[in-house]
């Protein structure tokens, strides 16, 4: 590769709190600072390969769809300007430019929130094997990437590590009482709807998206990422067609490619080729650009 990528970051003056799959997490005063690497991870594993320019796109649009969503829900995002972050981070400028948001802390749901549009991935498997997908009866006859009748909620749990494991809303419920459990899943349906009109007016399909919540206080926020190629299957409207899988501007592509291997999805990941890697880079950066009508300046 051509382009240097950031796999790991070491702000030695900078408290550290933890290292995520993608992400790093610093404490800086009150607040978190997040960094999101170029690292990737397919299947809960994180590969020794990068993508250059990924944690850019992952940072960058996300602050696209928070203005996005302000009038649905608020979000943690303090500044993801380095010259506006307290004085001790500015001689990280070259790493954290691009790629880092100084944000609230913020006490995170146990759940992941899901919602699907269509029917792929671990949806797509579950419906093959039961017609429903999370304990929500779908009608029969339905092909892979279909889109469903309504876009639906399925939450699964939010494991530290190996897979996360798809969950009925009950499940929730228990986890976290009915009626906050009610809140997320309607905010999740807001959030869709509103980010998949927006997407399909640039030519893309929002097959399914993944959302984290948590509370800054008493606020329910949105945190984390949000309606990224990591965290998202975005489809190019003009190639679908159902009865298969489609085209994608997310990691899909490298799931896809990793498939074709003889590899059991535990750790290590293989290596990933050049070409792929090349690919994959394109297509986040791509993604951006359709969604934001800019060029991502990398």
């Amino acid at each position: 590769m051509n382009k240097q990528s950031v796999r790991y970051t070491r702000l030695h003056d900078v408290d550290f709190f933890k290292r995520g799959k993608v992400r790093e997490i610093y404490f800086s005063d009150d607040n978190y600072l997040m960094v999101a690497t170029d690292r990737i991870s397919c299947f809960d594993v994180v590969l020794p390969t990068d993508i250059p320019d990924k944690g850019k796109v992952l940072t960058n649009l996300s602050l696209f769809w928070f203005k996005i969503l302000e009038d649905i829900i608020g979000n943690h995002l303090i500044t993801a300007d380095t010259a506006k972050m307290p004085q001790n981070l500015h001689k990280y400028k070259d790493v954290l430019d691009g790629r880092s948001m100084l944000v609230k802390k913020a006490k995170p749901l146990p759940v992941e929130c899901i919602v699907r549009g269509y029917l792929s991935g671990s949806g797509w498997k579950e419906y093959i094997k039961s017609e429903s997908v999370c304990g929500i009866k779908l009608p029969s006859g339905l092909k892979e990437s279909d889109k469903l009748p309504e876009p639906i909620f399925t939450p699964s749990t939010k494991a530290e590590s190996g897979h996360d494991i798809n969950v009925a809303q009950d499940y929730v419920e228990k986890e976290i009482g009915k009626e906050l459990a009610d809140k997320i899943k309607k905010l999740s349906l807001d959030i869709y709807k509103k980010a998949s009109g927006y997407a399909d007016s640039k030519g893309i399909i929002l097959a399914d998206t993944k959302f984290e919540f948590g509370f800054c206080g008493d606020e329910l926020i949105i945190i984390d990422e949000v309606l990224t190629p990591d965290s998202s299957r975005f489809w190019p409207k003009d190639e679908y067609v159902p009865g298969k899988s489609q085209p994608s501007f997310d990691k899909q592509f490298v799931r896809d490619y990793l498939e074709t291997l003889d590899w059991d999805k535990t750790p290590p990941g293989p290596e990933l080729p050049d070409d792929i890697v090349n690919k994959t880079s394109e297509k986040y950066l791509y993604a951006y650009k359709i969604l934001t009508g800019k060029e991502l300046g990398v």
